[in-house]
This record gives C-alpha cells, structure tokens and sequence, in this order.
C-alpha cells in the first residue's frame, strides 16, 4: 500500500470478509458444540466447520460487504484507468 492511500479500500473489503468468515466459523463451531448441528465423521469436525463456515460466508458476505466491494472496485477501476493513461502517454513519446 503506498503512502498516499490507494489499496486502503482492498485491505479494508479483505479484512471484513475475513471477520465474516472467522464469526461464522465461531458461531458454526458452537452450534456443532452443543449440538444443534452434527459434529461430522470420526476426526472430520474442523473440515466440516471450515466448509460450511466458508459456504455460508461468502454470501453473508456478498450481501453485507456490497458498499465496500463497490469502493473496491472503484478503487481499483481507478487504478487501471491510469495505468492506460501513462501507457498511452509512454507510447505518443516513442512515436515522437
């Protein structure tokens, strides 16, 4: 991340979308814990929690993150867009 800020909206969508997944892995160990949910197969219990923890994330966190995710990717569209602008601005001086 450079020091004029770019890469703050990323860090921060990255961020939240692992504190989603991390409280749906809590809540989902502690249903597995007292039992609402199964505990799974022999020693599979984490594998089970970390895949229905990932499965329920990502759309809690395509719903809930949307605003961020926008600033994301306006960040990022930014991004490029002046990465063209200096490409083209390289090329017009070559051919000058």
């Amino acid at each position: 991340m450079a020091a004029n800020g770019t890469g703050a909206a990323t860090l921060r969508y990255t961020l939240m979308r692992l504190g989603v997944f991390v409280g749906c892995f809590f809540a989902l160990w502690g249903l597995v814990y007292v039992g609402v949910l199964p505990r799974g197969l022999g020693d599979s219990n984490l594998l089970w929690v970390l895949l229905l923890a990932i499965v329920i994330s990502a759309p809690l966190s395509f719903v809930l993150l949307r605003g961020q995710r926008d600033a994301m990717s306006a960040q990022i569209v930014a991004k490029v867009d002046r990465a063209k602008d200096r490409l083209a601005e390289n090329r017009s001086r070559e051919d000058a």
